[in-house]
C-alpha cells in the first residue's frame, strides 16, 4: 500500500494486481489533483476501503485473490463509495453485472485516460450531493444536537460543514 499526502484532494484507490496500471494512474492521477492509494489484492482494498474511507475506487475485476464481482457486493455492506469498474472483461454479461453487484461506472481496458478523469470528475460530483452515511456525524452540546456534520466532495476536494438550526443553537447556546 501507498497513498498520497495531498490536503484536502479528493481521494481515489486504485485496486489492480497489474504493476503497470499503477504506474501509468498514478502520475495521471496526482497531476489532475487527486491523492492515489494503491492495492495489489481483493483483501488489501477493501482492508483499505475500511479503514481510509476513500472517495472514489477504481476497481479490477480481475483480482488474484477474489473475483471483482465479490468485491462489489462486500464493499456495499458497509461503504456507499463510488466505484468505477475497470476491466478488460468485455461482455456484456460482466458489464451488467458489476453495475448490478454496486458498480457506478464501467470502464474497458484499455481506455483512454481522458475519458477515466472525466467519470471520475462525474462520480465525484454525484458523491457531493449525495454523502456517504459513514460521513455524517452530530455536533453536540450537552444533550443536545446542535449541528450535523456533512462531508462530501465539491470541485475535486473534500469538504466538511456543519449544518445548524440557527435558531434551535442559539437557544441551546444560552442555556448553557
Amino acid at each position: 500500500m501507498s497513498g498520497g499526502d495531498m490536503s484536502g484532494a479528493a481521494r481515489i484507490l486504485v485496486i489492480d494486481d497489474e504493476p503497470q496500471i499503477h504506474r501509468f494512474l498514478r502520475p495521471a492521477l496526482e497531476a489532475a489533483g487527486f491523492a492515489v492509494t494503491r492495492a495489489e489484492t481483493a483483501a488489501e482494498g477493501l482492508r483499505l476501503i475500511a479503514a481510509q474511507a476513500p472517495d472514489l475506487v477504481l476497481l479490477d475485476l480481475g483480482l488474484p485473490d477474489l473475483d471483482g464481482q465479490e468485491v462489489l457486493r462486500r464493499l456495499r455492506g458497509f461503504r456507499a463509495v463510488p466505484v468505477i469498474v475497470l476491466s478488460a472483461r468485455e461482455r456484456e454479461a460482466e458489464k451488467i453485472a458489476a453495475l448490478d453487484n454496486g458498480a457506478d461506472d464501467y470502464v474497458e481496458k484499455p481506455f483512454a485516460l481522458g475519458e477515466l478523469l472525466a467519470r471520475a470528475r462525474a462520480a465525484l460530483r454525484r458523491v457531493a450531493v449525495t454523502p456517504d452515511p459513514a460521513t455524517i456525524g452530530d455536533r453536540m452540546v450537552g444533550r443536545a444536537i446542535v449541528g450535523t456534520l456533512v462531508s462530501g466532495i465539491k470541485d475535486g476536494r473534500r469538504r466538511e460543514v456543519y449544518l445548524y438550526q440557527t435558531s434551535d443553537a442559539q437557544e441551546i447556546m444560552r442555556r448553557h
